[in-house]
């Protein structure tokens, strides 16, 4: 079975520990004549209790959809947007009429537009598994966004938002999409969750909510992105065939925040050797925040920094890594050195690891003559461990430092700014989808690049963007620059992928200036994605 890696959760949240009772389905067959006269007579005694279950059934309530509007003002750039905030439910049915699950959103529309087919629609979700979509919504493209300080300077609660200046909603109308589980959504009554908690399940549930949201919204014509971030971009390029194949529902764009789509960049699995080598690059940029490289590196900034060690960590180290058990000692030693030099960490204890740094060893190790850890989700920030001596972090410190100001500001703005009123916890990030399906990539790594480069293909006005934070340690960037290098796209295809580099961590728009970087990349993304005649539309 796929091992579940923890990405957005880095750790936090546990696994269940016991695994998914398998279910047997009855195979066909005739009934034997005892059965038959079993069922018979029983049919008579039964007659009156399937009546009495038919009047209880009249009383229970059906499940049904909420929605309310607000309307607001911003101002982007200097110009006025007014638009319509919508926070609601749409339920998923079957084609008789079933209701299956109910899905929460919060939906920003700019108003006054006249021809919403010069509108693009963006819709975005957070990943996890398990994670609710007030992230993006409250960190990056939202109107209004956490204010909560930066490593090193965090703001004490009680916490509040402000207006988001960095808002994509002057570019884009923005759907914010909480998954089966997450946020406010979950399946209806007598309705299984589990049906909803696996790849194909997750992609296919959210894909149907974005097609039932563009077709009762009159979208279909409209310019449409996908924005997602963690486990949420594996979800965007499943969803870029899905919507594809299934509903003939073209893409314009793709925005993918913290990118993994192939599982095997992340996994320190025994065998394994590719995530010790595309992970260096992000430990060398960690070291130079906190000052832990040599002089000469420490002075030449963090590109020259990095840029040194994707040299090594892609020939060197890669090299030294194949070689295995047959390295010779003299080499092994040299290379302990080097990986010394670019990681912070001592050659002795690097030479007693087999040359291999895992995540929270590194975490653990950097720091250690200073009695701290480092974040996982973002490197520069710091935390304190009971046992200073141990092998790895009590906890996140950056997902401690975020989970506060913006679980705070979320359940004031829904129910006092947009109305919305439910007595629901709003599930952040929950362990409550677990165990995760991963069929159908049972007993190999999860791979859903070639989703992408199929869409991209097929749909070749289909653009990528790939933004990547230099001290993300739960998606690293050269991890994502492997995978977009390996994609086999077709090289008259290739313009169509960009990429953005911030430095910050995995959700980058904690740190403002990232957040504003981060605002100006998409904005020219989007205008590349689109059509002239769209982004006339886009600009009034």
């Amino acid at each position: 079975m796929q091992k579940l890696p923890l990405f957005l959760i880095a750790g936090m949240l546990a696994m269940l520990a016991a695994k998914p009772a398998a279910v047997w389905a009855q195979k066909p067959g005739e009934k034997s004549a005892e059965k038959a006269d079993r069922d018979k007579s029983d049919k008579s005694e039964k007659g009156e209790k399937s009546g009495e279950k038919k009047e209880e059934k009249k009383d229970e309530k059906k499940p049904e959809e909420k929605m309310v509007q607000t309307k607001h003002t911003i101002k982007i750039g200097g110009q006025e947007i007014k638009y319509t905030a919508t926070a609601g439910t749409i339920l998923l049915k079957l084609e008789d009429g079933t209701p299956k699950a109910s899905v929460f959103y919060i939906a920003y529309t700019k108003d006054d537009v006249s021809d919403t087919a010069k509108r693009p629609v963006t819709f975005t979700f957070n990943g996890g598994p398990g994670s609710a979509s007030i992230w993006l919504h409250l960190g990056a493209f939202g109107p209004r966004r956490v204010e909560m300080g930066d490593a090193g300077a965090l703001l004490a609660p009680p916490y509040r938002l402000v207006d988001n200046e960095y808002s994509l909603l002057d570019l884009t109308d923005l759907v914010f999409i909480d998954p089966v589980s997450t946020g406010y959504s979950r399946p209806v009554a007598g309705e299984a969750a589990q049906q909803y908690h696996g790849i194909q399940q997750d992609i296919e549930s959210v894909g149907d909510f974005i097609r039932l949201y563009a077709t009762r919204n009159k979208r279909w014509t409209s310019p449409k992105f996908l924005a997602g971030e963690s486990y949420g971009t594996t979800r965007a390029a499943g969803l870029s065939g899905y919507l594809q194949q299934r509903y003939g529902m073209y893409l314009n764009g793709i925005i993918l925040i913290s990118s993994i789509l192939n599982f095997q960049t992340a996994e320190f699995d025994t065998g394994n050797d590719l995530p010790y080598i595309l992970y260096l690059p992000t430990y060398t940029a960690i070291a130079w925040y906190h000052k832990k490289l040599p002089a000469d590196l420490q002075s030449a900034g963090l590109q020259k920094a990095v840029e040194e060690s994707r040299n090594f960590a892609g020939h060197e180290y890669a090299d030294a890594m194949m070689s295995g058990d047959n390295l010779p000692a003299a080499r092994k030693t040299e290379i302990a050195q080097k990986l010394s030099r670019l990681s912070g960490l001592p050659a002795d204890y690097l030479l007693r690891s087999n040359l291999r740094i895992e995540i929270q060893r590194f975490d653990k190790e950097l720091l250690r003559d200073q009695r701290r850890t480092v974040g996982r989700l973002d490197g520069r920030f710091t935390g304190i461990d009971e046992d200073a001596a141990g092998a790895r972090p009590d906890y996140d410190p950056s997902l401690a430092a975020i989970v506060g100001p913006y679980t705070a500001t979320f359940h004031d703005y829904v129910r006092g700014d947009l109305k919305f009123e439910s007595d629901l916890f709003y599930e952040y990030l929950t362990s409550r989808v677990h165990p995760w399906s991963f069929e159908p990539y049972e007993n190999r790594y999860v791979n859903v690049a070639g989703t992408l480069r199929s869409a991209m293909t097929q749909n070749p006005f289909l653009h990528v963007f790939v933004g990547k934070g230099y001290y993300d340690l739960a998606t690293p960037f050269y991890a994502a620059e492997y995978t977009f290098d390996h994609l086999s796209l077709d090289d008259s295809l290739r313009p169509h992928l960009s990429s953005g580099y911030y430095e910050a961590g995995h959700m980058m728009y904690v740190h403002m200036p990232s957040l504003a970087k981060l605002r100006q990349d998409l904005a020219q993304f989007m205008q590349e994605s689109m059509p002239a005649a769209a982004q006339k539309g886009t600009a009034k």
